[in-house]
């Protein structure tokens, strides 16, 4: 089988990954980064084609007929036409629950750095603030403990669960919205509330929820009003969940504390983003899922996805509508 792996700079660090599984599945031919014009010419004839963010269209699958199976290196499958590789027999795996612990963490990571000022505070001192000061604290800057606040989780899945537990532990009230009530039921530290009263009444609110119809722009002008004005605002999710033009306008009019994200709209950032001059955020590169374990685990489920599929027993495979 000849396996094409397209954007692997994506996933790897300096060649941090190993990729001797899925060299012993086939003839592997690597590409580290991907540009939307080469991509039929970099498949070529390979059945097989593990990818990250390159765009799967119908017109790439279908001026490839030797494809039949696509792997993700990610639970996202939105840059993949689904409908289309079904109705061309093409196979889609994707990778699910590999980085509910990362994201869980760095989610965590965006709201300590808010509540404790830690960025903020290691600046001060990078700039000799603390050298100048007569008494051993200093008080510039306003900081607040975690426990008996609000913490209110659109989605509760994976990773929704993984902050909702971290939460708890930190004597955090929990308040969830999840378009699957059901699967939330038997957790004893959260609250299932609608997505109004949710924004209303939490301190913090994060965005844990995939990108579809029904999400896509949820945080908007609309529901951003509904938040407290001291609220934060989290997305380690995807961009396009954010109405972005809506947040800055929020931010900058003080109808919201402050906000910090992993992940954009548009990516990479350019100077055209329209958050990069909002007043009160905080942005880290799309770095959420990516600590050297979970990427290590990413690869240990693709390799087994494609071992499965050559089996002729598929597994973690995408369909349309799901």
């Amino acid at each position: 089988m000849k396996i094409t792996l397209l954007d692997m700079d994506t996933a790897s660090i300096d060649g941090d990954i190993s990729l001797d599984g899925l060299a012993q599945l086939g003839e592997l031919c690597v590409f580290g980064k991907t540009g939307g014009e080469d991509t039929v010419a970099l498949i070529g004839d390979s059945e097989a084609v593990i990818c990250n963010k390159t765009r799967m269209t119908r017109e790439v699958m279908e001026s490839c007929p030797a494809l039949k199976y696509i792997g993700l290196m990610g639970t996202g499958f939105d840059q993949v036409d689904i409908a289309a590789a079904e109705q061309l027999g093409i196979t889609v795996c994707n990778v699910p629950a590999y980085s509910s612990d990362a994201v869980a963490q760095h989610t965590f990571g965006l709201i300590l750095n808010y509540f404790s000022r830690i960025s903020e505070y290691t600046a001060d001192c990078a700039a000799g603030g603390w050298t100048r000061k007569k008494y051993f604290s200093v008080f510039g800057r306003e900081t607040h403990e975690l426990a008996g606040k609000t913490l209110g989780l659109v989605g509760c899945g994976g990773i929704g669960g993984r902050v909702a537990k971290i939460a708890d532990a930190f004597g955090m009230k929990v308040l969830v919205f999840n378009r699957d009530p059901e699967r939330i039921k038997e957790i004893p530290y959260v609250t299932p509330v609608p997505l109004e009263r949710l924004l209303r009444e939490s301190d913090i609110v994060s965005l844990h929820c995939p990108l579809n119809e029904s999400t896509r722009g949820l945080i908007n002008a609309r529901t951003l009003s509904l938040m407290k004005p001291t609220a934060l605002l989290v997305n380690t999710s995807r961009g396009g969940v954010i109405h972005e033009a809506d947040l800055a306008d929020a931010l900058n009019h003080g109808l919201i504390a402050a906000a910090a994200v992993d992940v954009l709209t548009e990516e990479p950032m350019s100077e055209h983003t329209l958050l990069c001059n909002a007043k009160n955020i905080v942005f880290t590169p799309h770095i959420a899922w990516a600590p050297v374990e979970t990427r290590q685990r990413v690869f240990a489920i693709v390799t087994e996805n494609l071992k499965a599929y050559a089996d002729g027993t598929p597994q973690n495979t995408v369909h349309p509508n799901q």
